[in-house]
């Protein structure tokens, strides 16, 4: 066979499990949305629906890195694609632990509903870091499918935005928890909300950074913005 052949193949191979892990995206910003309309709208049907296409994102994260480890023992890729196929599988990863909080979101919603509070509490302050959170992951899919790094860098930046809503929140919670001492449990439920919301932003920063990994072969993690910077020039 021959070595044109074998790389057409490959170049196949590789198309294939990224359009996968685009798939597991749109499935993912999908658990989402209703995780987000769940919250807004205090709707026990809509949460019970996130958690069940949980099943689903386990499912396609097993098969994706199945079909990862198949290439890697076939292909023996080496430099940029094997670089490409070590991101695909962390960001599948990340992808997977975005629909765990989705799935966590759905699951206080229907406990702050079960309490009672639902109403009381500034759940709807929520909305606008989950949109944001949201906004993000979609953001770093689509730079994903592109590879584009200027894209990453932006949204490693925007992640700060997300930072900063949870803090404002999380402060206004305890106001509410001091001024009065029976909205403790409800709001410590919005408290774990919040966090998941916030991590859903970290997912999506960490996407953007196996991007850099691919493009540029640097490992950004744990590094300034301006070291970031200066790597993808």
């Amino acid at each position: 066979m021959s070595d044109k052949h074998l790389s057409t193949q490959f170049d196949a191979e590789l198309n294939g499990v990224s359009a996968r892990v685009m798939e597991l995206g749109g499935l993912v910003e999908s658990q989402i949305r209703q995780a987000i309309y769940a919250l807004s709208q205090f709707s026990a049907e809509t949460a019970q629906q996130v958690t069940d296409m949980e099943h689903r994102v386990n499912a396609m994260e097993v098969e994706i890195d199945k079909e990862l480890s198949s290439i890697i023992a076939r292909r023996q890729p080496t430099a940029r694609d094997l670089r490409l196929l070590i991101a695909i599988s962390k960001t599948t990863a990340n992808l997977e632990r975005v629909g765990d909080e989705a799935e966590k979101i759905a699951r206080m919603v229907r406990s702050i509903i079960n309490s009672g509070s639902a109403r009381s509490l500034p759940s709807s302050d929520l909305r606008v870091a989950a949109d944001l959170a949201s906004g993000l992951l979609r953001k770093a899919l689509d730079a994903f499918a592109r590879l584009d790094v200027k894209a990453a860098v932006t949204i490693l930046k925007d992640d700060d935005l997300i930072d900063k809503e949870f803090d404002g929140f999380v402060r206004k919670l305890i106001t509410y928890m001091m001024e009065d001492p029976r909205t403790i449990s409800p709001s410590l439920d919005l408290l774990f909300l919040a966090k998941a919301i916030e991590r859903i932003g970290d997912h999506a920063k960490n996407i953007a950074e196996f991007i850099i990994y691919i493009v540029k072969g640097e490992d950004v993690r744990h590094t300034s913005m301006e070291n970031i910077e200066s790597a993808v020039r």
